[in-house]
């Protein structure tokens, strides 16, 4: 089932930076936030695997870091274009095999395709909606998009979840995945759900995790 774990960078943890390192260090990667603010970080520490304060676009801090080991950087800089320009080049310089990188336009995200992202996301844009709705747990979709490795999928719960808590279930230990929302109706009722959270008869959980993974839990949800 499991896939070897992999190593992520995210750098500036703004809202989506932070959601994101979180919710990749919960589905067991090793995580490395960074950001130049020390009382995000301090805010993060016992959420990653480590957690840095540095000038976030110092090439030598950066390179210190080991940077280069890592297999995904993610640029999660906000407002700052140019800061997010430079930490892309730096993180392609030192040589991070796949970049995902957050645009606030589209100018901006043509920039980071030409320097060398993987992939550009816009979580503000896409998460304009549902954030209205729920400030907290923009993170879920957020993060879809994120890894090349992981994906998302609906299904109904099965019979016997109904009446038991996440926590019992333990969803990421039998199944390989994790459970990230969970819908009555159609509606989100639950983002981010708690290990105290039950199951219900009809609710469709969200889950997230490997395709592969996924496949196997829809198979036995459609027998």
């Amino acid at each position: 089932m499991g896939m070897k774990k992999k190593q992520y960078i995210v750098i500036g943890l703004g809202r989506f930076g932070d959601s994101v390192a979180r919710t990749l260090y919960e589905l067991g990667n090793d995580v490395l936030a960074i950001d130049s603010d020390e009382t995000i970080i301090q805010d993060i520490s016992d959420h990653v695997t480590h957690a840095a304060q540095v000038d976030i676009i110092d090439e030598n801090n950066l390179r210190a870091l080991g940077v280069g080991n890592f297999d995904v950087a993610i640029i999660a800089i906000g407002a700052d274009v140019q800061a997010s320009i430079m930490a892309t080049i730096l993180v392609k310089e030192l040589g991070v095999k796949y970049i995902i990188a957050k645009a606030s336009n589209d100018l901006h995200a043509k920039v980071l395709y030409k320097i060398g992202a993987d992939r550009v996301v816009f979580p503000e844009r896409d998460m304009g909606i549902r954030v209205a709705h729920n400030l907290k747990s923009s993170n879920i979709l957020d993060f879809i998009e994120l890894s090349p490795d992981y994906t998302i999928a609906e299904m109904v719960s099965l019979e016997g979840w109904h009446g038991k808590t996440l926590r019992e279930l333990n969803m990421r230990a039998v199944y390989g995945v994790n459970i990230v929302a969970i819908k009555k109706d159609d509606v989100i009722v639950n983002v981010s759900p708690a290990a105290e959270d039950i199951i219900k008869p009809g609710d469709v959980i969200v889950a997230i995790g490997a395709a592969d993974a996924l496949a196997h839990l829809e198979s036995l949800v459609s027998r």
